[in-house]
């Protein structure tokens, strides 16, 4: 991306200038001006225009000066004075692509997620009315506009892709989910959401915003129906918020459908490809177990959790969890023995449940003397 940035800038310069300068070597602002164009070391050279701007603050030749300070700004890594330059080239000419793109390149080096955001967007919206701009009807106008036009795309491109950047580096999970959010309602359909997805999922999750992880999967799944890892997400959404039982149930099938068919991925060994088989398959029969223990139907819960138990044996706590779920629905279909066995193999194992498992063998062995 540093080579499509530098394409980009080296692009810039081959167009037009936006502002003009008049110099008139006759005055002390024309030799100056002379003296700044002459000066070949940046340092001395932005020194020279700083002293331009304190000396001739309402110069016409104002705009030029501060376009010649921008640049120069980035590149002595003062991004600060580079985005305060961009703001009085913007109040000059709102429309400016090339003060946008370097202001936008300032935030990038300061790693400010709020500046980045404000640069992609404003970056964004001036490189589409340039995008959208009508062609020139004189001939001799027109390979001029295809220049600009072509830029513009590029532009607009690069403003996308630093918010997916900016987004992966900054380690604030709201700014990264606003981040995210920006992009999306930018451009649903912009090349990096795809790389996004992943990272919105797990932001959404390290927030505990349930709803718009389980709402981003769906919205996937409506266009790729077989994403194993967004069925993962929205079976156990809709399982958390205990809601929609239908939907844990239908994403969890479905997940189970997908595993069963779905081929090795290029480059995993078949070892961890079954592990993850295994797993996946197993949290599904769990959850569908688990929905059907929530809503009393023991018989299908018993049958779906004594297909997973053996698939999350390596998963303690979900172990636990399935083992216990299972002791209870064996008693309430007064299979006894098996409900001691379930509600015993609990009691072994460390979790929120053991000591309710523990309680609930004494009871089934002082309600069924003969059961020991």
């Amino acid at each position: 991306m540093k080579s499509f940035l530098l394409a980009l800038l080296l692009a810039a310069t081959a167009l037009a200038q936006r502002h003009k300068v008049n110099i008139n070597t006759e005055t002390p602002e024309g030799q100056l001006l002379q003296q700044v164009g002459q000066e070949a070391d940046d340092a001395k050279k932005l020194a020279l225009l700083e002293k331009f701007t304190a000396d001739y603050g309402k110069s016409e030749n104002l705009g030029w000066v501060y376009s010649q300070m921008q640049p120069l700004y980035v590149k002595a890594n003062q991004p600060d004075k580079a985005i305060e330059i961009g703001d009085k080239l913007i109040a000059l000419d709102p429309e400016d692509l090339e003060t946008s793109l370097t202001s936008l390149k300032a935030a990038e080096a300061k790693k400010d997620p709020d500046l980045v955001k404000k640069w992609s967007n404003a970056t964004g919206q001036i490189a589409q009315k340039v995008v959208a701009s009508p062609q020139p009807k004189e001939e001799d106008e027109v390979e001029e506009w295809k220049k600009r036009v072509d830029y513009a795309k590029q532009v607009n491109t690069y403003s996308e892709y630093s918010l997916y950047a900016m987004a992966l580096q900054t380690t604030d999970a709201r700014k990264k989910a606003d981040l995210i959010e920006t992009l999306q309602q930018r451009n649903p359909q912009s090349q990096y959401m795809p790389q996004m997805l992943p990272l919105a999922i797990q932001t959404y999750r390290q927030l505990n915003d349930i709803e718009k992880a389980t709402a981003l999967a769906e919205k996937v799944l409506a266009t790729d129906p077989n994403n194993d890892e967004m069925l993962l997400v929205a079976a156990d959404g809709y399982m958390q918020k205990g809601k929609d039982p239908e939907k844990v149930i239908s994403y969890s099938n479905k997940l189970i459908e997908v595993m069963n068919s779905k081929a090795k991925p290029a480059g995993a060994s078949d070892a961890d490809w079954e592990n993850r088989k295994k797993t996946i398959t197993g949290l599904a029969h769990f959850w569908i177990g688990k929905q059907y223990f929530n809503e009393k139907k023991y018989g299908p819960a018993d049958k779906e959790l004594r297909v997973a138990l053996p698939l999350v044996e390596s998963n303690q706590d979900l172990k636990a969890e399935a083992l216990f779920y299972l002791g209870f629905s064996n008693y309430k279909m007064e299979n006894i023995m098996e409900a001691l066995k379930y509600n015993q193999q609990c009691a072994a194992i460390k979790s929120r449940f053991q000591a309710q498992a523990a309680k609930n063998v004494t009871v089934i062995k002082s309600q069924y003397r003969a059961v020991k």
